[in-house]
């Protein structure tokens, strides 16, 4: 099944401020997941896996990359055994990059929050208001994610339009 998300990335120097903010709105707090994805080599769009302790997901998505809130499709499967579907994947696809990150996982109703610190990266907010769990349109989704970013006091000059795994292959160069 295919679902649309409307999402940002920035940096923060303000998780504190944010993880405040979340827990005074009653945010469900799901914990702090070590999370390891690993990007294949797709013909299109993006394929991870993603290896951790709270989430263990193959996901599929597209989206342009852009510094605002974007758009992506994607799909998402559950992956009981991830280490063996990484072992076939990478045989048959092959890796582009990995990404490392300790990641806290919040929600409020049908929008995720990550509070990220990747090594070689820094420190990172993202809002990911999704369909995924409630019927809504994009421009609903959109609507959530600037609201929060306000929240947050994320400026225009924070935001990211790369991804990790984007960033960290232009380290490589």
């Amino acid at each position: 099944m295919s679902f649309i998300n409307v999402e940002i990335k920035a940096r923060t120097n303000r998780a504190p401020e944010i993880r405040a903010y979340l827990l005074a709105q009653n945010a469900v707090y799901k914990g702090i997941d070590l999370q390891i994805d690993t990007y294949f080599n797709a013909v299109n769009g993006r394929l991870k896996l993603r290896e951790g302790n709270i989430e263990n997901n193959l996901i599929y998505y597209e989206r342009e990359n852009q510094a605002g809130p974007k758009q992506s499709n994607f799909s998402l499967l559950e992956v009981a055994d991830p280490q063996a579907l990484k072992v076939m994947l990478s045989a048959a696809m092959g890796i582009n990059v990995t990404v490392q990150k300790q990641r806290e996982i919040f929600f409020i109703g049908n929008v995720k929050f990550h509070l990220d610190t990747l090594l070689q990266l820094g420190s990172f907010v993202e809002i990911e208001a999704s369909n995924k769990y409630s019927p809504l349109q994009v421009e609903e989704l959109r609507e959530q994610c600037n609201f929060y970013m306000q929240a947050f006091g994320i400026a225009p000059a924070d935001l990211i339009n790369l991804s990790y795994s984007d960033m960290l292959l232009e380290i490589r160069l």
